[in-house]
């Protein structure tokens, strides 16, 4: 199955350059991602009882004038061919084939708050500095980490967390109690 997806990210990848859309596809391939990643969508796509040409006019209902008619034509084109469960790793694949060629990196940094734009754009402006790329910013909010950042960018992770220094802690000292 991967082998099949990395076929078709190439080949909607070669169509981006050659089309001079690579920023076109990469947010609509983003869209079509998440859009059809949903559970309710995947039931559609695969089931074996709604036929292509069903999945065809719901996808180009959903999608037709707001994607490049050549995903739209990827989306007919793997209905057609009852390959609709390659659809969201290929999306998947081309998105990451785009972020390589314009080296850019996403960049999941969580907080215990909210945080504003000033302080997201900081961060951005110092990890793109650092690692000599643009990078995006996926930022979660999760208030077990009680404070302090988490940040995992290009296969590196930094956690200065609250949560894992406590963790930290309690692990030194039991360690230190059975000495």
């Amino acid at each position: 199955m991967e082998k099949l997806s990395v076929v078709y990210a190439s080949a909607l990848f070669d169509i981006a350059l050659e089309s001079a859309s690579v920023d076109d596809f990469l947010e609509q391939a983003e869209l079509l991602r998440d859009s059809l990643s949903d559970a309710q969508c995947q039931q559609i796509l695969v089931h074996p009882h709604i036929s292509a040409a069903e999945k065809q006019k719901f996808l180009k209902k959903i999608f037709a004038g707001r994607v490049h008619d050549d995903l739209l034509g990827f989306l007919f084109l793997t209905t057609e061919k009852n390959r609709e469960a390659f659809i969201v790793p290929a999306l998947t694949e081309l998105i990451k084939r785009i972020k390589l060629y314009r080296e850019t990196v996403t960049a999941i940094v969580q907080f215990a708050d909210e945080l504003d734009k000033t302080q997201v754009a900081k961060i951005k402006e110092v990890l793109s500095r650092k690692l000599n790329k643009k990078v995006e910013v996926s930022l979660k909010v999760d208030p077990s980490v009680i404070g302090g950042p988490y940040i995992y960018v290009d296969g590196y992770y930094l956690d200065w967390t609250v949560k894992k220094r406590l963790r930290d802690l309690t692990i030194h000292m039991k360690e230190g109690c059975n000495v």
